[in-house]
């Protein structure tokens, strides 16, 4: 008898998943996680209990002590993990977790109210053949999100502390796009997650995670936050700046390899960074500069004329911005103004 009742479940599930019709309250759905076939409703797979404001009690909240800056939306991010599912921690602190694990990412803008408003979630399923990306865009009345595998663009406004509000169009990327972000040698993979930069809004989760997760034996010094000062030097702020936002594509198994520039850890020295070199390749996104990076001199870096510009051929990076980062450049300029080589 109770094999029957657990076949009917795994089969009323697999019906929700492939219908896109919402799993029961309370429940997140293995199946729909691990299912071929993508559910067209995020409900389907009961990480929320309705809207994005009510997330599922199987879901760990955590942030990022310096997060990838995308047009100063606002984000929630959340890990599920299967049952009896474990993390791995790397000696670099890479995060590593189990097949049937969700990483689960809203993006939003507080509104005239200051109420954060949440125009899309994007999911990173780890499924038995590898990681899958899907993004999901809410709809207007907030009940349900719905699978936009082409991407799609949503106006949305920026609201400036002190300053005036900022009206964007933006952007939620297509499929290969989030491919583009997070392939390594080809395969998808989480790019955010390093322990010693998460931050766990539950100390009980901290504590539970940690004595789950196979940490190292070596000690994981945390990185220093960009934007505080009392973290680290100028130099060390500003490569965390630039591991976690420019880090996932230029490192040696991400789309910028070619490029010769790593700011992921992995290769160290001042070529890997860009100073005192030239670029691969010259055109447009140069400037007509002639150095990423020309020490004592951001004005004529390559890399800050990218950084600050929002013209598509230009801009750097290439995708999940519409805006210039006002601060991170700020930073940027003083730790390149500051060089002494």
């Amino acid at each position: 008898m109770r094999a029957l009742l657990a076949a009917f479940a795994c089969l009323a599930l697999a019906l929700f998943a492939r219908s896109g019709a919402a799993v029961p309250s309370g429940s997140v759905s293995d199946t729909a996680i691990m299912a071929t076939e993508n559910p067209p409703l995020l409900s389907a797979f009961g990480f929320f209990k309705g809207g994005a404001d009510r997330p599922s009690a199987a879901l760990t909240a955590y942030a990022l002590a310096t997060p990838l800056f995308s047009d100063y939306s606002e984000k929630q991010r959340f890990i599920y993990l299967p049952a009896n599912g474990k993390l791995t921690v790397e000696p670099s602190g890479r995060v590593k977790f189990p097949v049937g694990a969700a990483l689960v990412k809203s993006f939003g803008y507080p509104d005239a109210a200051g109420k954060l408003s949440i125009i899309e979630t994007r999911l990173l399923l780890h499924r038995s053949d590898g990681w899958v990306a899907l993004p999901y865009v809410w709809r207007a009345d907030g009940s349900d999100a719905e699978l936009k595998l082409g991407g799609a663009r949503v106006p949305a406004t920026i609201r400036h502390a002190g300053d005036k509000d900022q009206a964007i169009s933006y952007a939620v990327p297509n499929k290969n796009q989030c491919k583009q972000c997070h392939s390594s040698k080809d395969k998808i993979e989480p790019i955010g997650p390093t322990w010693q930069n998460m931050i766990f809004q539950s100390a009980t989760d901290k504590a539970r995670l940690s004595a789950q997760a196979q940490l190292p034996k070596n000690s994981l010094l945390a990185d220093a936050v960009w934007n505080d000062p009392k973290s680290g030097s100028v130099e060390k702020r500003a490569l965390a700046y630039l591991k976690i936002n420019c880090g996932h594509c230029h490192r040696p198994t991400g789309s910028a390899s070619n490029s010769g520039l790593f700011y992921d850890d992995m290769v160290a020295g001042d070529a890997a960074m860009g100073i005192g070199k030239r670029p691969v390749a010259a055109g447009r996104g140069s400037g007509n500069f002639d150095f990423v990076i020309e020490p004592g001199h951001p004005e004529r870096s390559i890399l800050l004329y990218r950084l600050k510009s929002t013209d598509p051929g230009i801009a750097m990076p290439e995708l999940g911005r519409s805006a210039v980062h006002k601060e991170g450049a700020e930073l940027l300029e003083q730790w390149i103004r500051e060089m002494k080589r």
